[in-house]
């Protein structure tokens, strides 16, 4: 007669490891405290921390989709976000269209037909917050809301990188209000790229979100620090108060309803 021992297996532990919770939350404070310091540097110091803020920002955004949604949405997101941005900015430096006539500057670092590498991982840290606040309260317009608010996030971005000379605009017809640099036509560029991307991420992407998922709090704080630093930054250092204020009053109205629906407990 033989006695059999039984060996229970040892059940995985799902969820996220505290590793990857820490390297999330230091990507998204590393891209805010990088922000916080861009009034405060010039010349190559101020060149090197506006491409750093966008790569540790758009992999930010990759390992959040990544802990909340899992490896076929981060696998997922990262390439057709950014194919997307490098295809509409190739388009649109060669074509002027759908953002008007501009060109990139060579600060930024290597260029693929005439677009920065870096331009498109701008991308990748923008379209997964627009995302994700869509999804939360948009219902069936996740792309009319998503498109809105990367739009409305552009109007804080371009002036900034217009005044610090990382692109240059042809401004031939009407201007973006309280921004003579910057033609109307790249706002409504942005309205209809970012309508196309987030319509097509949306149908493309998961929503059904991991048992144990990263907190939205790290997406919520990039989009209430682009907010506020938008405000306070035009207002008190670079001197533009209508573009301070215009901009809030869009973006806010925008966000209001996002972080309504936050504290309310919804999920996306």
């Amino acid at each position: 007669m033989s006695i059999r021992h039984y060996n229970p297996r040892r059940r995985r532990r799902g969820g996220i490891s505290p590793r990857a919770k820490s390297l999330l939350a230091l990507l998204v404070g590393a891209t805010i405290a990088l922000q916080i310091s861009y009034p405060l540097i010039h010349g190559d110091a101020l060149r090197i921390v506006t491409i750093a803020t966008v790569y540790c920002g758009a992999l930010a955004m990759v390992l959040h989709g990544h802990l909340s949604y899992g490896a076929k949405y981060s696998t997922r997101y990262l390439p057709i976000a950014a194919l997307f941005g490098l295809g509409v900015e190739i388009l649109g430096v060669h074509t002027g269209w759908p953002f008007g006539v501009y060109q990139y500057d060579s600060s930024l670092g290597f260029a693929l037909f005439g677009v920065p590498l870096v331009v498109p991982f701008a991308w990748v840290m923008m379209v997964h917050p627009a995302l994700i606040a869509a999804r939360r309260i948009a219902g069936n317009w996740i792309f009319l809301y998503g498109g809105t608010l990367l739009a409305a996030w552009d109007l804080f971005l371009d002036p900034q990188m217009v005044a610090a000379s990382r692109w240059k605009w042809e401004v031939t017809g009407s201007h973006l209000p309280f921004t003579p640099e910057i033609p109307l036509s790249n706002l409504f560029g942005w309205l209809l790229a970012g309508l196309v991307i987030t319509g097509f991420l949306n149908l493309t992407l998961p929503r059904e979100r991991r048992k144990e998922t990263a907190s939205l709090a790290v997406v919520d704080a990039l989009l209430l620090w682009t907010l506020f630093a938008g405000f306070v930054g035009n207002l008190f250092f670079f001197h533009r108060p209508g573009l301070a204020f215009f901009g809030a009053v869009i973006m806010g109205a925008l966000l209001t309803p996002y972080f309504f629906s936050s504290w309310l407990g919804n999920k996306d």
